[in-house]
């Protein structure tokens, strides 16, 4: 017996014998395969598709993006559309003060009169 032993117990081996076949539902064969496959459909069905289609919604709403039209950004600024580029937009936050932002930086298209109400 080494001072070991005391730490961690030996591992015997098992008396020679019938070893049970695998079954039951996710046994072997295709069954250990149908458990990954279930897992994956769940995520994609929770995680994944909703994702894209928010995604989309936001392509959608930037390219109907056009002049005059109030947004929030994602940094919390709110202001007016004065320009639109491919890749940038001008936002008017207050008189003469503008900004250029990325369009992928609009968040929300505010409804009209937004800005002057508040």
């Amino acid at each position: 017996m080494n001072l070991l032993d005391l730490l961690i117990a030996p591992a015997y081996a098992q008396a020679a014998g019938g070893a049970a076949a695998p079954g039951g539902l996710f046994g072997g064969g295709l069954g250990g395969l149908l458990m990954p496959i279930i897992l994956i459909a769940i995520m994609y069905f929770l995680m994944i598709r909703p994702q894209m289609k928010r995604a989309k919604e936001h392509r959608a709403m930037l390219d109907k993006l056009s002049k005059g039209d109030e947004v929030l950004t994602n940094g919390g600024i709110a202001g007016t559309v004065s320009d639109i580029g491919e890749n940038f937009v001008t936002v008017e936050i207050a008189d003469n003060v503008r900004i250029r932002v990325q369009r992928a930086a609009i968040a929300n298209v505010l409804p009209k009169g937004t800005l002057k109400s508040a």
